[in-house]
């Protein structure tokens, strides 16, 4: 927590949100005296009175935000785990609860799309993801992994055409229950993969590797 406002209420760094309101109320009772005093130590009163105000809002706003951090994370880490459980219904219901949706939350939003083998939605909100992170390589790798897989179905797409069986879109289908092994992500996409891709590792197994 900001020092100075901790300073100004005279509490430590391990202050909490009783501290904060006790202490507050207390110097609050003790300047609003003061203030109607004579000369300088009125008018030292009254700013201190102000100070007093911005430190006590400040520190509040502080604590709010660090909890609502910590309950993002532990809802993060549900979603992790329902992804992993295959329960992509719950999941999507977690991640619909959230008000604020930072770089975290459209990943795991694509990785939902993923497994519903919506891919077109799934790398839209990848991308979102690398705007609102643009540092996290994490991201940027399954990112462009996702783009090779996918210009590898389209190339055999287009084989498949040339040799006269017709073009198939490879992403037709929009539920992982609804299509078969060979329309699923190019047609080229063992099931093992869809069973492995959960969390921070789904967009990992689109590489060829866990194929061989």
């Amino acid at each position: 927590m900001n020092k100075k406002n901790l300073k100004i209420l005279g509490l430590s760094e391990d202050a909490t949100a009783q501290d904060i309101e006790a202490a507050y109320k207390s110097l609050k009772a003790k300047y609003s005296e003061e203030r109607f005093m004579d000369g300088e130590a009125g008018n030292n009163a009254a700013k201190m009175l102000t100070k007093i105000e911005t430190a006590y809002q400040e520190l509040l706003e502080e604590l709010n935000e660090t909890a609502t951090a910590a309950d993002g994370g532990a809802s993060f880490r549900k979603v992790e785990e329902l992804l992993k459980a295959g329960n992509i219904a719950e999941a999507q219901r977690v991640l619909d609860t959230f008000d604020e949706r930072n770089a975290q939350w459209h990943y795991l939003q694509s990785v939902v799309f993923y497994r519903k083998n919506w891919i077109n939605e799934s790398k839209k909100q990848l991308e979102i993801a690398i705007q609102l992170d643009p540092g996290n390589e994490k991201y940027k790798s399954d990112y462009n992994k996702l783009n090779n897989h996918i210009n590898a179905g389209r190339a055999q797409s287009g084989q498949e055409g040339q040799s006269g069986q017709g073009y198939k879109s490879q992403y037709q289908g929009q539920d992982m229950n609804s299509v078969g092994p060979q329309d699923q992500m190019g047609g080229g996409f063992c099931a093992n993969c869809i069973d492995c891709c959960y969390t921070y590792m789904c967009l990992s197994c689109m590489c060829d590797a866990c194929c061989r």
